[in-house]
């Protein structure tokens, strides 16, 4: 912009002149820096409407979950066991007696006095387990205690693992082989090594004690019974005996059977239901707050006062509300204790009413939030029409935004238009200035003149 500071030489008021052509200019741009500000609070605005969009589309999704309803609560009675449920488990009582865990295999080899030794050249090592399968591995130039861990230890169908470790003996350096996975199914019956006969005299193992190895800890599987009813295991972890649970056995119950008692649990159900009602309001709440207009006030509008989008947000997701129904069970949200608030839209959640219908209509009311054509679905499905990348939502935003990149443009020219303008002010009133002041000049020397010739005439 154009300064004015050196103008006034005249007497003349032009730098005040200027001030004012300069604040009569910059309304212009004030309009345009109150437009930016009012599209870029719309951006704002909608950013806060798509939150709390998604949000409650995501309540609607845990809540159109199988998973969230039919949960059932475990309890035992010692640390023997522990246990994971899904919805697909039955309440009942249980007493399990472990009396055997299931173990791995571990062959201990003879001590050597280096690890970084090579036995012999090369080979093939061959380990059969005893459920019959048979894995082969191409050792490589480095057989030493290192070289033979790290390339067991490397393949993933070898069955077993490798460890080295020091016994503190004169020869301390010894190779530990255990079975990747517990039982006896997975224990090693046969070693040996082709193409390497130093190595395959060190390894070799035939399912007894040899020369070189012993067997630190045999395979076992894990033994016990439920209700009576005797199961073997070759895993700790057993989840094929009684539907949607998972026992994970952790010691042996010494004679004394531990309880295990599964009861029906609404706790997430509601928990799932009452965290949608939540949703649903808190997105009420975040309209209301963008689109209210404060009669009285200095800037009674909002942000998205009278916006479609925002009112048709609020249409569209209390019809998905309102239109569920579930025709198999001919249940609806007023059934299970969800109701609306005639004035504010708002849902509230009977508790007692709810659990009432958890308890004698499980099935209506998960079919009511989880089926293909639920409430969980089609508040999800409504949602996406607005937060989703095409989305009205997403829309306009993205036209909001090109609106204020257009108006920042349009005040950048607007601004360089009014500097140009003001130059040219500027300079129209330096040369008056300095006119003026010549003028002045000579109306002082003119009038000197005359007092001068007036004077001499008198004498």
């Amino acid at each position: 912009m154009a300064t004015v500071s050196s103008i006034g030489i005249s007497g003349l008021p032009l730098s005040d002149l200027l001030d004012s052509l300069q604040k009569n200019e910059n309304q212009v741009l004030a309009v345009i820096q109150s437009r930016q500000t009012a599209a870029a609070s719309k951006v704002t605005a909608y950013g806060k409407l798509k939150d709390a969009v998604a949000a409650f589309q995501k309540s609607a999704q845990a809540v159109g979950k199988t998973d969230s309803f039919g949960a059932i609560a475990s309890k035992v009675g010692s640390d023997a066991i522990s246990v994971t449920t899904t919805n697909q488990a039955i309440a009942g009582q249980y007493s399990v007696d472990v009396t055997q865990l299931a173990t791995s295999q571990t062959l201990v080899y003879a001590g050597q006095a280096d690890r970084t030794t090579s036995i012999g050249s090369g080979g093939t090592l061959s380990i059969t387990l005893s459920n019959g399968d048979t894995k082969t591995l191409d050792l490589g130039a480095d057989t030493s205690l290192n070289g033979l861990a790290k390339a067991i230890n490397a393949d993933k169908d070898i069955g077993m693992n490798a460890t080295v470790i020091n016994d503190g003996s004169g020869t301390p350096y010894r190779l530990l082989l255990t079975s990747r996975e517990t039982g006896m199914e997975n224990a090693a019956t046969s070693i040996s090594v082709s193409g390497n006969a130093d190595l395959n005299a060190f390894l070799n193992y035939a399912g007894a004690d040899a020369a070189n190895v012993e067997q630190g800890q045999a395979a076992q599987d894990a033994q016990l019974s439920i209700n009576g009813i005797d199961i073997t295991s070759a895993s700790n972890t057993i989840d094929n005996v009684i539907d949607g649970v998972t026992l994970t056995l952790n010691q042996t119950t010494d004679g004394k059977a531990t309880s295990l008692n599964l009861t029906k649990d609404d706790t997430v159900a509601k928990t799932a239901i009452n965290d949608f009602v939540k949703a649903y309001n808190g997105l009420l709440d975040t309209i209301g707050s963008l689109t209210k207009y404060t009669v009285g006030a200095d800037n009674p509008s909002s942000p998205l006062t009278g916006d479609s989008v925002a009112r048709s947000v609020q249409t569209r997701m209390r019809d998905a509300l309102s239109g569920g129904f579930d025709a198999t069970y001919n249940t609806n949200l007023s059934q299970i204790g969800i109701t609306t608030d005639p004035k504010t839209g708002k849902l509230s959640v009977d508790d007692t009413k709810l659990s009432k219908a958890l308890a004698d209509n499980a099935e209506g009311v998960k079919s009511l939030f989880t089926s293909d054509t639920g409430i969980g679905k089609r508040i999800s499905d409504t949602a996406d029409t607005f937060i989703n990348s095409t989305g009205s939502i997403s829309n306009a935003v993205e036209g909001m935004n090109r609106t204020v990149t257009d108006l920042q443009k349009q005040f950048d020219a607007t601004s360089d238009r009014i500097a140009q303008r003001m130059d040219t002010y500027r300079a129209q009133f330096n040369q008056l200035d300095v006119m003026v002041s010549q003028m002045n000049s000579l109306s002082s020397y003119l009038s000197q003149q005359l007092s001068a010739l007036s004077g001499a005439k008198s004498k």
